[in-house]
């Protein structure tokens, strides 16, 4: 039976452009791809013809690297992601705290580092506004936290605490700590807060699909499976919410790597995912981060990063799993059938977890894991190449391939321009025959996959005042960065044979956009907006 008719221009990600054509859709399935008038002869007494009016069919958008529990349940909490001033944060923070007082801690995120000095915010100025109870609050990339007072009096940390060996606490000339955390410093603080309930890990999950549906992404890989202080195992909600079958979009788990733990660990993740395969939930991945981020000087760097005066530093990352260890763990995992996915964002990480990949294959052969590394912010030119030759996706995050305050300020001075040069080289990879899948990031970032479309393209922001281009020799065309956020992503996560593309016997997973892209100018794409979303014909959102 006919269930849906969509009339108008149809991008199938089948070719480069979109054709004018009618689909028809019945079972959660594309039944035909064709002529109008043959198509709408299909059509019943109970079929909803949809004109596209001007606006454009594609297949739902995947988001290959995104964290909806952790950005869902963000919603729900202190969230200052609408926020892009110091001003603005405090507002949002006092107004919170008034309106929980039964909280024993404000606890949130969302800030931007380049809205503070040197991107790091202290702990008087969260005392102005909540000084009676703990405060702390995650930055925007999940990579630090801004801490108040009580917060780092109730973990005990003082002049005399000790860096972790996975992070460092930003300090006070005598040492004391001044409110910013690092990567593992973070820890310190947050193991101290109190976890969600069950019931608010679930409703955040919710939260999160809801806010993707409102996007047009369908699937997703939630790149971070695990327990983190302060946050229940976001494992056991995914269950639940296959379980009960609120879970409408197809997801893959990435099981997360204890970095402070080795191998011991395997047949855990083994089991998890004996576990971990329930409805539309497959817990079949491994997330190995093997860095941090550039902007604190945390991203693993094949040089020193320079200091303000442009000098060498003794500095030049932090790699999270020893490189012996990473191949040994990569082999192994791979061996099992997992796939791996890596955070890899300086050029030294992006070399160690190829060098795993390399020698991974030499042990087990050729395979159909398909591994991916996410981010690849600096890649060197030497290592472009061997994703193609190792088969290793390219899972980038098109968003962040522009100019603006974190690259401008908190970037760009600190790699020295001929290393800056080298950023999300997206046009190399994809040259050099590297498959590109696309994600978001979220909560770091927007999930909005048209934002991000918008810059691989244009290699400026969407919004706000315009720049120019950021290194646009590496942009992407529009079918090209399309065809990453859909066909791309669904082949990372398996499902290239039921999703991605608008075909014949292919789910209807499909988003209508208000607008062709293709129709318009490059620099308005990311002013196209969705207007409605399906998930195997059915209608989960729409405006």
């Amino acid at each position: 039976m006919v269930e849906t008719i969509f009339v108008g221009r149809v991008f199938t990600g089948t070719t480069a452009a979109p054709i004018e054509a009618a689909v028809a859709v019945g079972g959660g399935r594309v039944l035909r791809v064709g002529d109008r008038a043959e198509v709408l002869a299909a059509a019943g007494p109970g079929t909803d013809v949809v004109d596209l009016a001007g606006g454009l069919l594609m297949a739902g958008f995947q988001d290959a690297h995104v964290h909806p529990a952790f950005g869902g349940g963000q919603m729900l909490r202190c969230d200052l992601s609408a926020e892009h001033d110091v001003e603005g944060y405090l507002r949002v923070i006092a107004a919170y705290a008034a309106a929980h007082p039964d909280k024993a801690w404000i606890h949130g995120g969302g800030w931007s580092m380049e809205v503070f000095p040197g991107g790091t915010p202290t702990r008087q100025l969260l005392d102005t506004v909540v000084p009676d109870r703990p405060v702390l609050l995650t930055n925007r990339d999940g990579h630090g936290a801004w801490a108040n007072s009580l917060a780092l009096r109730v973990a005990g940390l003082d002049r005399d605490t000790p860096d972790p060996v996975d992070g460092r606490i930003e300090r006070e000339p005598d040492g004391t700590p001044q409110g910013t955390l690092h990567e593992g410093a973070m820890t310190l603080v947050s193991e101290h807060v109190p976890v969600a309930t069950a019931e608010e890990a679930y409703a955040g999950l919710l939260a999160g699909q809801s806010h993707l549906f409102s996007m047009g992404v369908t699937a997703w890989q939630d790149a971070m499976i695990g327990a983190f202080p302060g946050h229940p195992d976001n494992y056991q909600v995914y269950l639940r919410a296959a379980r009960e079958e609120t879970l409408r979009a197809r997801v893959v788990g990435a099981l997360w790597w204890d970095r402070e733990r080795g191998l011991e660990q395997i047949p855990e993740l083994v089991e998890r995912r004996e576990n971990g395969r329930v409805g539309r939930f497959d817990a079949t991945s491994v997330k190995i981060m093997q860095d941090g981020v550039a902007e604190n000087f945390t991203a693993a760097m094949l040089e020193p990063y320079l200091d303000g005066c442009g000098c060498a530093t003794a500095n030049s990352g932090i790699s999270f799993v020893d490189p012996g260890l990473l191949r040994e763990a990569v082999r192994k995992l791979d061996a099992l059938g997992f796939q791996i996915h890596f955070h890899a964002l300086g050029d030294r990480a992006v070399r160690e977890a190829l060098d795993a990949l390399a020698e991974a294959r030499a042990a087990n052969g050729a395979n159909d894991n398909r591994h991916h590394l996410a981010h690849l912010q600096v890649v060197h030119p030497t290592d472009i190449p061997r994703f193609a030759e190792l088969g290793a996706a390219a899972n980038i995050q098109p968003l962040w391939a522009a100019h603006e305050p974190q690259m401008d300020e908190l970037t760009i001075p600190f790699l020295g321009a001929a290393r800056a040069a080298l950023q999300y080289p997206f046009g190399d990879l994809l040259r050099a025959g590297a498959r590109l899948v696309a994600g978001s990031d979220w909560s770091v970032s927007s999930p909005n996959p048209l934002w991000g479309v918008h810059v691989a393209v244009n290699r400026t922001v969407p919004e706000g005042e315009p720049h120019e281009p950021f290194l646009p020799e590496q942009a992407l065309t529009l079918a090209q960065a399309l065809t990453a956020y859909t066909a791309g992503s669904a082949w990372i996560n398996h499902l290239d044979d039921v999703t991605g593309t608008v075909e014949t016997g292919k789910d209807a997973d499909l988003v209508v956009l208000d607008r062709d892209p293709f129709a318009g100018p490059p620099e308005e794409i990311g002013a196209t907006r969705v207007v409605r979303t399906y998930v195997q014909g059915r209608l989960v959102h729409q405006t």
